[in-house]
C-alpha cells in the first residue's frame, strides 16, 4: 500500500476500531442470549459516539527547519543558516556545495553557498566578535565579507557577498542581522544570488558548513 493511501485510510481505521470497541460487548451479549433482543447503546455511549463523529481529527503539521549543531553541549545551537535558504545547486557557474570543483578542478570550493535574494537580511552564522570586514576579491571593493570569531568555541565564520551592518570589534549573537545580501549579477550575470559561508574549526581548517547546519522535519500538533 502506498504511503499516501495509508495516510488517507488511517482516520477511517481509527474510527472503525472505536466502533468495534463500543459494539463488541453487545455482540457478545446477543450471542450468549440469542432470544433476547439486543439493546442499543446507553445514553453515555450515544454521547460518546456523537462526540467522536462531530469532533474532527486535528491535522498533524510537518515543518522543515534549519537546525545548527550544538558543539559545546549546552543544549543550544551554535550555528545558524545565514539566509534561511537551501544550499545553492548547479548553475552555469558551478555548484555551491563544499568541495565542489573550481577552475577546472585546480581547486575546491571552500564554503557552502546559501541561496538568497539581493537586499535581504543576513544572519550571524555564529556568535562572537566581528574580527574582520574584508573584500571578497582583490582589486574589487563592491563585494565584501564579514568575519566573526567565537573564542569560546574556537570557530571562525566568514559570510561573503554581504553589505556589512556591523563594525570590527562589535559583539554579535547567533542569528542577529549583520548586513544585507549583495547582488552578484555584475560579476556573474545569471548566477544564483547567494551568501558564501566559510567555517573554520580550531586550528584554521575549513569544514563543511552543511554538516553543521542541517534541515530537520519537525512535527507540530
Amino acid at each position: 500500500m502506498q504511503a499516501s493511501t495509508a495516510k488517507k485510510l488511517a482516520p477511517l481505521a481509527r474510527g472503525a476500531l472505536g466502533l468495534a470497541l463500543v459494539f463488541a460487548p453487545m455482540v457478545v451479549a446477543a450471542m450468549e442470549n440469542p432470544h433476547k433482543a439486543p439493546r442499543g447503546p446507553s445514553p453515555t455511549l450515544q454521547r460518546l459516539l456523537a462526540d467522536m463523529a462531530a469532533k474532527p481529527q486535528k491535522p498533524v503539521r510537518k515543518t522543515l527547519i534549519w537546525s545548527g549543531s550544538d558543539i559545546d553541549g549546552d543544549g543550544a545551537p551554535d550555528f545558524a543558516n545565514p539566509t534561511g535558504g537551501a544550499p545553492r545547486g548547479h548553475d552555469e557557474f558551478g555548484d555551491g556545495q563544499f568541495g565542489a570543483r573550481r577552475d577546472g578542478g585546480a581547486r575546491e570550493h571552500e564554503g557552502v553557498d546559501y541561496v538568497a535574494k539581493a537586499g535581504q537580511d543576513v544572519q550571524a552564522p555564529i556568535s562572537g566578535y566581528v574580527t574582520k570586514i574584508g573584500y571578497a576579491y582583490a582589486g574589487s571593493s563592491d563585494l565584501k565579507f564579514v568575519e566573526i570569531s567565537n573564542p569560546a568555541l574556537g570557530y571562525v565564520a566568514r559570510a561573503f557577498y554581504v553589505t556589512p551592518g556591523v563594525e570590527v570589534g562589535q559583539t554579535v549573537r547567533l542569528g542577529e542581522t549583520i548586513g544585507r545580501v549583495e547582488s552578484l549579477q555584475r560579476h556573474y550575470p545569471g548566477i544564483t544570488n547567494h551568501v558564501h559561508l566559510e567555517v573554520m574549526e580550531p586550528g584554521g581548517e575549513r569544514v563543511n558548513a552543511a554538516a553543521l547546519i542541517v534541515k530537520k522535519l519537525v512535527v507540530q500538533a
